[in-house]
Parts: structure tokens; sequence; C-alpha cells
């Protein structure tokens, strides 16, 4: 971990007010002008790990704010043996700020926190806010991606795209309950799984 990691960190992301904050260019960071996939919240890393060695035409960037989880995905990604991983140890707003307009052609939110508690619902990462800033930099076309399995985050979800300028929901209920083409499962997944609950997967469109 104390080698790959300095090598993987996108460089000059820091909190608001760093000295060395500065804007992240995806072609520097993978040294051409792929398509570029961001995952918020990669969790163990399962899923950012396989998605790249099944895309290696695409550039991958993970945020990850917790420590565990970014040694997990360390560890997964130098065994699948790819290298177009970057990483960004830390919360994803501070990353999403510094790219540039249009730069994410895909931006996956795998069974992010539901925060269930009433009084916690505003700090959900699907808000207004947060998709405001990531409609900045998603492509014409790009799709966010969101597979939880709480059902009163899937109204949640809905109802903060449907407040957002530039997002479309994509589909309809059967289709929301089936896996999307190629998906690459989380323990997050298994885990719901097994209590019972059904997921949900469901694509917002960039306009």
């Amino acid at each position: 971990m104390a080698d790959l990691l300095p090598r993987l960190t996108v460089p000059g992301v820091g909190r608001p007010g760093d000295p060395a904050r500065a804007a992240v260019d995806p072609a520097a960071l993978f040294g051409d002008g792929r398509p570029v996939w961001l995952e918020i919240g990669f969790g163990g890393g399962e899923h950012l790990a396989d998605l790249a060695a099944a895309h290696p035409e695409v550039g991958m960037i993970g945020a990850e704010p917790f420590l565990n989880g970014v040694a997990m995905g360390l560890a997964r990604i130098e065994a699948a043996g790819v290298g177009n991983v970057r990483l960004h140890p830390g919360d994803a707003r501070d990353l999403i700020d510094l790219l540039p307009d249009a730069s994410l052609a895909r931006v996956y939110l795998l069974y992010p926190d539901p925060w269930p508690k009433t009084r916690h619902r505003e700090r959900r990462f699907m808000s207004p806010e947060n998709l405001g800033a990531l409609a900045r930099v998603m492509a014409p076309g790009a799709e966010l991606r969101l597979a939880t399995d709480i059902d009163d985050y899937v109204r949640h979800a809905m109802r903060a795209a449907a407040e957002t300028p530039g997002f479309v929901l994509e589909g309809g209920p059967e289709e929301w309950r089936r896996a999307w083409p190629g998906w690459r499962t989380t323990r997050y997944e298994a885990k719901a799984l097994r209590e019972g609950r059904a997921p949900s997967y469901l694509r917002f469109r960039r306009t």
C-alpha cells in the first residue's frame, strides 16, 4: 500500500483552501484522451478492479474516504494487474470540483450510505447540490448509474434528479430491477440479497 497508493493517487486533490489544490487533467492521468469513468465510494474495490480489467480502453477513477476500503481496493487492483485505475483517497466532492467540464463518460454510485434517519437525509450523496456538481463534469449522454437495496433511497434519488436540470431517468420499473449488462457484483449487494432485499439499478442520463 505504501508504494502503490502514491503512484495511483490523483495529484493535487486536497481540501478546499489547500494551497497545493489544483485542477485535475484526466488526459494527463492516463496519458491519452480515453473515456473516463468515476466510481464514487468504491468500498472494497471489487467492482472498480473488475471493471478496469474488463475495460482496459477506459480510465477508471475511484474515490473512497475510508482507509480500510482504500487498502482493500489497492490489493484488488494489484491482484488484477490493471494499469488504468487512479484513486482519490478522500471525499469524492473534493475531486469532482477539480475535474474539467464534460470530462466524465460514466459515473457509478453503488450502495451508498442510505442515512436512514430523517434528520440525516441531507447527507445522502444523491442531492440536487451534488448532482449539479456532477452535471458540470459529465459529458452529454454520459450515465450516472446508481445501485441500492433501499427503496426509500430509490425514491429520494428520483426526486433529487427530477429537481436537477440536466438529468433524465432511463427505463421503467421492470428494468430497474435488472442489473446492467456486464454488472460486477459487490459485497454490499451479496449482503442485501442474503438479507432478502431486492436491489434496484437506476440509470440517469446527462442530457
